[in-house]
């Protein structure tokens, strides 16, 4: 199996940068192929601008999916877009590594999404997307550090279901652009935790990385489950 690991946090010594550390190793002692986007340590920029493209469709006015389009269409993209694309392409398997902050994806890790997944066909666009998506039969997976406790945020607590929060990351990123969503790996409190649970929950991610290509996935409603206003068919009165 062939893993890209995007990694988004400034400090190594994270538990974030455990986690992938442990990822690695698991991965390359068992014969599989990983390759790692650390976005901090290689200076990702996460501004999404015109220095996204070599090329230029329209001068005076930035559209940004107008421009994409172009790119797409005339091998257009900045090389460091490229560099990310083609690790997209080559994978079979995509981890977004992070830390929640602010109930989302940290800014680097959002920009790299903005800059990367790009329309005009490349990553989405043309009718490729959800199940029919350029990256369908691939599969992608979040793991996350959460700051606070899984009770806080279970159904009833403070913060409201961890679900509805990785809602807009696990379908309107990962399955929008097809890919085959993995139920996220989550570490709650990890400052709170001893040395012995860390190293507990470093086995468990690394069982959990060894079986990738089954584990358990979020299931989404497909296309040709809605209308041609994109109404869910079921809701529908007879």
């Amino acid at each position: 199996m062939r893993v890209f690991i995007v990694h988004a946090h400034p400090e190594p010594h994270s538990f974030n940068g455990a986690l992938t550390r442990a990822a690695t190793e698991a991965l390359s002692e068992t014969g599989h192929e990983v390759v790692v986007s650390d976005l901090y340590s290689a200076g990702f920029n996460p501004v999404s601008d015109r220095r996204n493209f070599l090329t230029v469709h329209d001068s005076k006015v930035f559209r940004q999916q107008a421009e994409e389009a172009h790119a797409a269409a005339h091998d257009g993209f900045a090389p460091d877009l490229v560099a990310e694309m083609d690790k997209l392409f080559w994978c079979d398997a995509l981890i977004l590594q992070f830390p929640l902050w602010w109930f989302g994806l940290p800014a680097i890790l959002k920009g790299w999404v903005d800059r990367v997944f790009a329309s005009g066909g490349r990553i989405y666009g043309g009718g490729k997307w959800y199940d029919r998506g350029v990256f369908r039969g691939r599969r992608a997976m979040c793991s996350v550090t959460v700051g606070g406790t899984s009770s806080m945020y279970s159904e009833q607590g403070l913060n409201g279901p961890i679900t509805d929060i990785l809602f807009p990351i696990n379908h309107g990123m990962l399955y929008f652009t097809g890919f085959t969503v993995i139920e996220p790996f989550l570490v709650h409190a990890p400052a709170r935790m001893t040395d012995e649970e860390r190293t507990a929950v470093l086995v468990r991610y690394r069982e959990r990385i060894m079986s990738l290509a089954t584990a358990s996935t979020v299931t989404y409603e497909r296309l040709a489950d809605y209308d041609e206003h994109y109404v869910l068919k079921s809701t529908q009165k007879p």
